[in-house]
This record gives structure tokens, C-alpha cells and sequence, in this order.
């Protein structure tokens, strides 16, 4: 699939796979494996994760991070490795995440859809990646946010 980030102005796009292009359709059919958060490891895994890498079946990965100003970021991740940002290295860990269930019999979330939410500039600040068994709704705060929410 490709996912892309929009930027002020411009579309940038990444490969991975299918267009994310804004539409409720850019993750549909994927298989979900993990979900895992990326924490900085000096502060512990206590606090709230620096990001959220959606693990695919097949390898791909999806990553979604926030910026300071609380809009996010959809970016192709970088499974098994770490992102880019990530320096030093050494300090960075993937853990799993509280409050999350494990996957669906089968070893995989199937997706059915995506929705972007927006803030009143136009920002993406959450978005619910839908499944056959829930929603995944992860927000930009100070840190990521996540939750699972069965349907």
C-alpha cells in the first residue's frame, strides 16, 4: 500500500502498496498483525507512546506520530526497525501496548475502512481504522493515544 502524509500545500506520497489519498479506502483488505507502540526508553513505558506502528501481514508496516502541535502524522513505518527519528537507536524500544487486545482468532485484524478526523484547520488529529471486530481510534495528544473499541 502507499501511504502518504499531506503537508501544507503538497501530497507526498511513499511506497508501500495502495494510495492512502485521503479517502475512507487507503488501508481496506489490509491484515493487521500488531500494533505496537514506540517509546523513548530513558522515560520508561509507563508514559504514553512517541508513536504507533501498525504491523501488516506481509511486512509493510503503517506508522502514526504526532507533532507538537497535536495534528498526525500517517507515514509508512519501518518494521522490524525502528523509525529514522529514533536517535540514538539504543534508546528507542517497539512494546506492546495496554488495553489493547491481542488479535482476533486467526493472528490478524482484518481492515474494512479508515476515517480521518480533522480539527478546525484542516489538520488530521485522530483516525479510526476500522475492523472486522472493532475500531482502532488513535489521537495525537502530547504523546499518541490509542484505544480499541469492539463493535
Amino acid at each position: 500500500m502507499t501511504v502518504g502524509r499531506e503537508e501544507r500545500g503538497e501530497d507526498v506520497r511513499e511506497a508501500a502498496g495502495r494510495s492512502r489519498g485521503g479517502d475512507s479506502d487507503w488501508l481496506r483488505g489490509a491484515w493487521i498483525t500488531a500494533v505496537l507502540g514506540v517509546f523513548y526508553r530513558p522515560e520508561g513505558i509507563t508514559g504514553g507512546p512517541e508513536a504507533i506502528e501498525f504491523v501488516l501481514h506481509g511486512g509493510d508496516s503503517v506508522l502514526l506520530t504526532c507533532a507538537s502541535d497535536r495534528t498526525l502524522r500517517i507515514t509508512p513505518g519501518s518494521w522490524p526497525e525502528l523509525p529514522d527519528w529514533c536517535v540514538p537507536a539504543g534508546q528507542w524500544q517497539f512494546s506492546s501496548l495496554t488495553g489493547l487486545p491481542g488479535p482476533p482468532y486467526g493472528g490478524a485484524w482484518t481492515v474494512t475502512g479508515t476515517e480521518e478526523r480533522r480539527d478546525g484547520s484542516g489538520e488530521v488529529c485522530e483516525v479510526v481504522i476500522r475492523c472486522e471486530d472493532g475500531d482502532f481510534v488513535a489521537a495525537a495528544e502530547d504523546t499518541m493515544a490509542i484505544r480499541f473499541v469492539r463493535s
